[in-house]
C-alpha cells in the first residue's frame, strides 16, 4: 500500500506539471534558493522525475532505489518549504501545479505541505526498507515469483 501511495502521489504531482513546465520553473524560481537558469531547469525536470519515480514506486521496480530517491527529493522539499517560511516568503509550494507567489490576501500553507511531505517521507524511509511485497516486480523478478 506505501508503494501505491506514495508513486500516486508522485504521478499525480507530475503530471499536474507537465503541462507547463514554465510555470513549473517559476515555482521552483520562487522559493529564491537557485540561480533562475537553474531553478527553471530544475522545475522543467521534476514533473518528469516525478513520473518516473512514482511509475517504478507503483510497478514495484527498482523499489528500494526510487524510494531513496523519494526519501532525498522529499527531504530536498521539506527544507525548501522550511527555508521559505522562515524567510517569510509567501509562496505556493507548486507541489500540485503552478506555485509561485501568492496573490493578495492568500496565505501560504507550509504547516500543512510540511505535514504532508514528512508523512510521504516516512513512507518513502518504510519502502527503502521493506522494498518487496507481494504484488511488486522486484519480488516477481528476484524471487522468481510473489512472496509468500
Amino acid at each position: 500500500m506505501a508503494r501505491l501511495i506514495l508513486g500516486g502521489v508522485w504521478v499525480a504531482a507530475g503530471m499536474s506539471k507537465i503541462g507547463d513546465l514554465a510555470a513549473s520553473g517559476r515555482a521552483v524560481a520562487a522559493y529564491r534558493l537557485l540561480p533562475h537558469d537553474a531553478a527553471t531547469f530544475l522545475g522543467a525536470v521534476l514533473p518528469f522525475l516525478e513520473i518516473a519515480l512514482g511509475l517504478l514506486l507503483i510497478l514495484g521496480l527498482a523499489t528500494r532505489l526510487a524510494a531513496a530517491a523519494s526519501a532525498i527529493l522529499l527531504i530536498a522539499f521539506i527544507a525548501g518549504i522550511a527555508s521559505a517560511w522562515a524567510r517569510g516568503l509567501r509562496i505556493d509550494c507548486g507541489c500540485f501545479g503552478a506555485g509561485g507567489d501568492l496573490a493578495a490576501g492568500e496565505q501560504p500553507q507550509y504547516f500543512s505541505e510540511t505535514i504532508r511531505d514528512i508523512a510521504l517521507l516516512a513512507l518513502a524511509g518504510f519502502l527503502v526498507v521493506f522494498p518487496r511485497t507481494r504484488f511488486s516486480l522486484d519480488s516477481r523478478l528476484l524471487d522468481g515469483g510473489p512472496r509468500q
